[in-house]
This record gives structure tokens, sequence and C-alpha cells, in this order.
């Protein structure tokens, strides 16, 4: 079975309908359907997706992705968010939405020297949100390293960030001696998280440590790129153990070609080396008090319980949803689009 990694027989057949039945070119044709460009930010290069909604009153939304994800996961969720009334919404709940390719993902230039951690990130986000796209004030929302980035932007930056949506808490609270006792709920989430760690975030280990060693690995075989990635969609959605009722063959292997094409992967695991030398929370006695919603969606990796969330953010949504998990842009669009339209309903940028 998948209890040590991909299920033989599973990865086979994915690896033969790569190679021959795959139709790249039609994948091509569905991300080129949105306008993109290539921004100067500083000395980093950043691809993204900048869709505008036709509707004047529209807001700015910047969406980040995380890892193994890429900008290919909001392919169904972005018409949601730029023409709400074409998915039974509403016009006024429109964005435009831009969605940038993270520094060393996708076709982003990877970056040229050490200290890219998340919160340098969140300050690149900003530069290209506020003085080259020329938005004084937008929405913020991620998930995975979204989250985190995300929420560094809306820490570092509220005068710019009229609201955060995330579908992941991102930012750990500082736990330390002058923070107030963890109730028995919280104590369980911390331990639960803790055994979680030790037993099934072996990835993290290796990609904080020595990303190098093994991006060599998976940059010299497409075989071991798909096992690597495709177990951790199965492992992490809401899928009940077969990941193509979450997604189809074609959409994993889009993202997946993603990184093949771009030789990214790599790159993409740095994120986790500077996260280990960067910051590893908030300050003490900090949080983000930018106002933040969350949709919780059951099968996510960790699913803290809201007062300990609260701890780091200033909570004023909190949505339990019936079903997705951590890709939940790509597994739940239409739970996640109308979660981020509530949210941030009735506000101007």
């Amino acid at each position: 079975g998948w209890a040590q990694g991909p299920e033989p027989g599973y990865l086979r057949g994915l690896l033969e309908h790569w190679r021959t039945g795959f139709d790249w070119r039609a994948e091509e044709a569905r991300l080129n359907a949105f306008p993109q460009a290539m921004a100067d930010v500083g000395e980093q290069t950043l691809h993204m997706l900048h869709v505008r909604s036709p509707h004047a009153a529209a807001r700015p939304l910047l969406i980040v992705h995380g890892w193994p994800g890429s900008v290919y996961e909001f392919y169904k969720l972005i018409p949601r968010l730029t023409q709400p009334e074409a998915h039974g919404g509403k016009a006024e709940d429109a964005f435009h939405v831009i969605a940038p390719s993270l520094p060393g993902y996708g076709f982003s230039r990877a970056p040229r020297k050490p200290g890219a951690t998340p919160r340098h990130m969140a300050g690149l986000l900003h530069t290209l949100m506020h003085d080259v796209l020329g938005y004084p004030r937008y929405f913020a929302q991620g998930g995975d390293w979204g989250s985190t980035i995300a929420s560094w932007l809306a820490f570092d930056q509220p005068q710019a960030v009229r609201g955060l949506h995330l579908n992941m808490v991102g930012l750990r609270p500082d736990l330390g001696p002058q923070a107030p006792p963890l109730s028995e709920e919280e104590r369980e989430y911390v331990a639960a998280a803790r055994k979680l760690r030790s037993e099934a975030f072996g990835y993290q280990a290796i990609q904080g440590t020595r990303p190098q060693t093994l991006g060599y690995a998976l940059n010299d075989s497409p075989a071991g790129l798909a096992a690597w990635i495709v177990e951790k969609f199965r492992a992490w959605s809401d899928c009940g153990g077969d990941v193509e009722r979450s997604f189809t063959r074609e959409e994993l292997l889009a993202n997946l070609t993603l990184y093949w094409a771009t030789g990214s992967i790599t790159s993409s695991m740095r994120l986790y080396y500077e996260f280990r030398r960067g910051e590893p929370g908030l300050p003490p006695g900090r949080r983000v008090e930018v106002p933040t919603a969350v949709a919780v969606f059951p099968a996510e990796i960790l699913l803290p319980p809201r007062s300990f969330a609260e701890r780091a953010y200033r909570i004023v949504r909190w949505t339990p949803m019936p079903r997705g998990g951590h890709f939940a842009a790509l597994e739940a669009p239409e739970l996640l689009a109308a979660d981020i339209q509530a949210a941030f309903a009735g506000q101007r940028a």
C-alpha cells in the first residue's frame, strides 16, 4: 500500500499516462487563458497571474500558493473570484486576482543569495502589490507556505493589508513563559502536532537541512519527482485514500510538469531550509492584528482549535467546512471562493 510511500502499481500507471497520454498543451492553454506577466522586484524576478475583473468596483486580492503546489492550483478558483456572478455569486463580491509564483517556484527566478525566508518573501510581495502594480491597499489569502507568507505580510504591513483569509493557520504563537497557560484542548493539539511531526514530517527534515542533495535526485528522475510530490497530494487531501477522488490525473501531472519543465524542485525546497534559519514564529506578546478569517477544511494537515489560533491572529471569522483538505483551491474551489467573498463582503480596499 501507501504506508511507506506511493504504491508501485499506482505510480507506474501515473508515469505511463504522463509519458504517453498527458496533454501538456491543453493544460498550458488553461494557464494561458489568464493574463500573466514577469515583474522585477528588487533583485528578484517574479512570475504572476494578474487577472483583472470586468467589474470596476472589484478589489485587489493577492493569493499565495505553497509547496508542493503552484499557481496552477488556482485555475478553478480565479474565475469564481473575478466573475462571481457567472458562478452563482454577486458582482459586488468581485476581485482583481494577483497570484504570483513564489521565488524559486515555477517561472519565478530562484533567489540568488541566502535569506529568502517566508517573511522576506512577504516583503517582496508587498513591493509587488504596492510599488509595481500600484495597489496601495489590498486583501491577502493563502494556504500552506502561502498562509505563513500572507500572515507575515499582514503583520508587517497592516496599513496595506485590508483583510487576511487563510485556509491553513500559518504562524505559530509565542508559547514562552510569558504566554498564557494552554487550555486542555490546546495541550492536546500541541501534543498531537508534535506526534505528527515526528511520524509524517520526514520530508521537512531533509528539505530543511539538505535540499540540494535531494534536489539532485528529484531533478534527475521524473519518477522520483512524481513519487515525492503525489504522495503529499494523497496524504493531505480529503480523498479517502484514492488521490484521484480529489484531483484528476491531468491536474496532478500539470502541477508536476511545472516543477519538471522549470527544474525548480530544488529551489522550491530551499524555502524549508531558509525557514529553519529565519523567524520561528511571532515575537512574544504579538499577534497579527489585521482582521483574519480562517476556512477550516477537515482534511487539513494540522487543525488547531480556534483559541490556539487566536493567540496568533485577530480572528473575526472561523468557518468549519464540510469537505476538502490542504489543497482547497483545487479540491473545493466553490467553498473556498464563497468563504473569501463572505469574509470580505462589503469591505473596500
